[in-house]
């Protein structure tokens, strides 16, 4: 029987060994056996199950969606078509990008003008116009929108960089079950309230109203997977709240 250890697993999936062991421990991925050292090793079965875990991860889902979802879909194959056709999905939209790319690139290096209607094929950074605007009003929007259209591509680039971090260690906090009002998530939260504040048009420039719009996002989170899944999902989104919430607390 092939099997791997838990080094190698981590290794070829791109988790950590950590995650692994967080996955054992609460009885969401265990491993074929553990020898009598403690080294946990794991077969083709294992490797499966790992797979849909990290795709469902990919959907916004949380541990304990995740469990769930498990245990109620014993179909590998026919579990595994629900989340290709997701990836079929997001697939076409990078594609529609990466042409989009390569033809702004083709019309400069002709000596062309760049500006095709097709040239944004893809990206849609005003998805959330609508409720930007009925949260927090047409100024907010208008004032963002003219931010992100003004920075250039290393400053977008630096920004998505810091967003995604951000995003990695709320996610990782969450999977190492960290309290919300431990100093490690409070830290967390704070490096969260910076982020904000460098976003102009946002109530977070406003110390008046900074406590409610920290809590208003928060709950948020918790409410919308599409914001939720930037956290690990539901899991990550409430650990995301509740330090927020307790920040804005400290703060009062």
């Amino acid at each position: 029987m092939n099997e791997m250890s838990i080094q190698q697993v981590a290794r070829l999936t791109g988790t950590t060994s950590r995650t692994l062991r967080h996955y054992d421990q609460i009885g969401l991925l265990r491993p074929s056996r553990t020898g009598a050292n403690g080294y946990r090793r794991y077969g083709s079965a294992e490797l499966v199950r790992l797979q849909r875990i990290l795709l469902l991860r990919e959907l916004g889902l949380g541990l304990t969606q995740i469990a769930d979802v498990l245990g109620h879909e014993a179909d590998e194959s026919r579990a595994l078509r629900t989340h290709l056709t997701w990836l079929s999905t997001e697939r076409d939209r990078i594609d529609r990008q990466i042409a989009a790319v390569e033809q702004t690139v083709a019309r400069i290096e002709r000596g062309e003008d760049p500006m095709d209607q097709n040239m944004f094929d893809g990206f849609d950074h005003t998805q959330y116009k609508d409720e930007v605007t009925e949260r927090w009003g047409a100024d907010a929007y208008r004032q963002g929108d003219a931010w992100w259209r003004g920075l250039d591509d290393n400053e977008r680039a630096g920004f998505q960089r810091t967003t995604r971090e951000l995003s990695e260690a709320w996610t990782r906090a969450a999977e190492a079950g960290t309290d919300p009002a431990s100093e490690e998530a409070q830290a967390l939260a704070e490096r969260h309230v910076d982020w904000l504040r460098s976003i102009p048009g946002t109530p977070a420039q406003d110390p008046a109203q900074l406590g409610a719009y920290v809590r208003g996002l928060g709950d948020m989170y918790v409410a919308d997977p599409r914001f939720g899944k930037n956290y690990g999902g539901a899991e990550g989104a409430t650990l995301v709240r509740d330090a927020l919430h307790a920040w804005a607390d400290r703060r009062a």
